[in-house]
This record gives structure tokens, sequence and C-alpha cells, in this order.
């Protein structure tokens, strides 16, 4: 016990003269300081003798450097900056009321009435637009929903339950291209409400006849063509009356009906002018 005592009187002895210089860049470490090696803590004990922890050396240097860079009076660009991860948190205030919350962008948009369709549309994804927009058609169905799209499609079931819905709210859906709708997405940017339908003069939409794989016997893949022709059919119709161009014209252009937009301007779309649709 007499030379444990000593020792941790020399401890305390020194440890002023050490830190002396800076105390903050360099703060006093007595018996107890707790290091970090990794995920784990481990005590400095003065009676443990073995080889030296490497990595409590390198995460003690790394603390060091950044309290100098934090203590040192720098602009604030010498400070280290971490990135946000995960959805991005906004400030949000509900009409009517004084106070401000935090809420997460999508969220946010949907309070807005903006929907927003960029990724592949499964049922999953189908479900939660069809749930928004019921929603907000029920809160109040004389403002328009604001649907913006920049994705490849996705299942001929998920999409045509969005269309159904689209057409079946008392709210008119106004559509926005803002990169590309390419297949059933494209078909969604034509479902939208006449004189609402837009487009970014860069954009992209390119529509093609519903594709799918059938396996099983002769009768099941035959009922699976002709449930694919129907829906083709059923897609050409509701495509000419929301353009106003003829089925047979429709279907004379082939399968792929490819629609590139150029400075806003498109002729299955705009007609030729660069009034919206």
């Amino acid at each position: 016990f007499s030379s444990s005592s000593t020792f941790v009187s020399l401890v305390m002895a020194v440890a002023p003269q050490a830190t002396a210089c800076n105390p903050r860049i360099n703060p006093p470490q007595s018996v107890g300081t707790k290091l970090y090696s990794g995920l784990k803590l481990q005590s400095a004990s003065p009676f443990k003798a073995g080889i030296p922890n490497l990595t409590a050396e390198f995460y003690g240097k790394v603390h060091k450097c950044l309290q100098c860079r934090t203590h040192n009076h720098k602009p604030a660009r010498a400070q280290i900056q971490m990135m946000p991860i995960g959805t991005p948190r906004v400030p949000y205030r509900t009409p009517g009321e004084g106070t401000w919350q935090w809420v997460d962008l999508w969220n946010a948009l949907y309070r807005e009435r903006v929907i927003f369709i960029g990724q592949h549309i499964d049922e999953e994804f189908s479900n939660q637009i069809l749930a928004t927009m019921l929603y907000l058609d029920s809160i109040e169905s004389s403002k328009k929903l604001y649907m913006y799209i920049n994705g490849p499609g996705g299942d001929l079931t998920p999409s045509l339950a969005i269309y159904d819905t689209m057409q079946s709210l008392k709210s008119p859906v106004g559509t926005h291209c803002v990169g590309y709708a390419y297949n059933l997405a494209a078909f969604l940017l034509a479902a939208g409400e006449k004189g609402h339908r837009y487009a970014m003069p860069l954009s992209r939409v390119a529509l093609q006849s519903p594709a799918g794989s059938a396996r099983g016997q002769a009768d099941d893949i035959r009922n699976e063509a002709n449930e694919l022709l129907r829906i083709r059919d059923y897609l050409f119709k509701e495509l000419a009356n929301k353009t106003g161009q003829p089925v047979e014209k429709l279907k004379t252009q082939g399968y792929k009906i490819r629609c590139y937009l150029k400075l806003g301007k498109n002729n299955w779309y705009v007609g030729g002018t660069s009034t919206p649709c």
C-alpha cells in the first residue's frame, strides 16, 4: 500500500506541471480517466503493465486535434462539418396555429397537397399514394392536388389503381413532369386535369404498351395474354380521351409511343404550341 500511495501522490504532483502550458489543449488525466478503444471503454490503470493500447492513443490524438480546432479562434470553415443522414427535417407551421414544428420533408409536402412520384411504383408505394390522396381529398375537396412525376413507371395493377383513384377524386389533380416519365408514369402524367398538365423543358416522356409474363398451362397463358390485350385497349382509349388524339392514330404509331419534350413543346401533349395541355 505504501508504494501505491507514493505513486498516486507523484502523479498528482506531476499533472499540474504538465498542463500548465496549455490547459485547454492538453487537459489533465487522472488515474480514473476513461479512454475509448473502438466501441469499448477501458480504464487506464497504473497498476496494469502490458502492451500499450495503440487504438486509445490514436483516438486521444484525434480528440486533441479536434480540441485545437474548436478552441482556437478560427473561421467557422476550419471546423469539421458533418453531413446530415436520412430524410431532411424542415420547420412547418400548420395553418391556423402559431407554433412551428420540425417535420420530415415528405410530410411537409403532403400537408401542402404535393405528391411526389419518384420511384418504381409497387404495391406498397401505390397504397401510400392512394391513402394520401384520399385523405387530402376528404379534408378539402375544392383545392387542387399537385403530383410531381420523375420516375420509370412501375407495376401494372398498382399504377392503374393510382389512375382510378385520380379519376374518382373531387379535387382536381395537376400533373408535372420534372425529369422523366416512362411507361405507366407517362400515362399518369396524361391523366392530370386538362389545362394543368406541365412538363419541364428538358423532360422526357415515353409510353409503351403494357408487358407481362405468364407461366403454366396453355389456358393460363392465353388468359394472361387476353388480359394484357384488354388493358392495352383500355389504356389507348383513356389516352385518346385525355389527349384528344384518335385511338387509330395511337395504335398506328406502333407499340412504343415515344414523346420527347424539347423547349416546352410537344406534338402529342401540347399540339405543337407552348401552352399547357
